[in-house]
């Protein structure tokens, strides 16, 4: 069964004293796809955290949308530990464990499952992150310039990712200076 489309209200987010944006609405149906272009500090970042449940709105709702599987600027692995390791204990919170294999598989991390976080690349850090949202099961993949760090073969693994989460009835919100590879996206210019 498909999840409920993400329908926001009437958002505002206010940072300090700085008012980022008010009075935003849009929906995301099931299989659609939504980018968020701007100029940097416009508000595209914190509109994932709203999205996500990590920061509250000045004002304004968020219904329906299903599970959320965010994939912020920092993949949040531990130096000491491995990549297989991290995984899965980010893929245990969130009810993904099974899904793990065919996560890492997905976007070619699988080899690097022994290696410590710390010797990891931006690139492969950033996989990792796609590698959790990928596992999550989430309905809605909130994503914050997901190609940030990647070269065109992983640009490619990504892209064919959310094709497939798309054709299963998933969402995906994404923050983007450019193409990342979504057939068809609507577009909210924030800014």
């Amino acid at each position: 069964m498909p999840p409920d489309p993400l329908t926001v209200t009437d958002l505002a987010c206010r940072r300090g004293d700085r008012l980022l944006f008010s009075g935003l609405s849009f929906r995301v149906e099931p299989g659609a796809a939504l980018t968020l272009e701007g100029p940097n500090g416009s508000g595209k970042s914190s509109l994932l955290r709203i999205l996500a449940g990590l920061l509250a709105p000045a004002e304004g709702t968020i219904d329906g949308g299903g599970a959320r599987g965010y994939l912020g600027h920092d993949a949040a692995l531990k130096p000491a530990m491995t990549l297989g390791a991290e995984l899965a204990h980010w893929a245990r919170l969130d009810g993904g464990l099974a899904r793990l294999p065919a996560a890492m598989a997905a976007v070619n991390v699988a080899g690097l499952a022994d290696v410590p976080c710390r010797h990891l690349s931006s690139g492969q850090r950033r996989r990792a992150g796609l590698a959790r949202v990928i596992a999550s099961g989430a309905a809605l993949w909130l994503l914050d310039e997901p190609t940030a760090g990647l070269d065109t073969a992983s640009s490619a693994l990504l892209a064919d990712a959310m094709a497939g989460h798309r054709a299963a009835g998933g969402m995906v919100v994404a923050a983007v200076h450019g193409d990342i590879g979504l057939a068809a996206p609507a577009t909210l210019r924030l800014g």
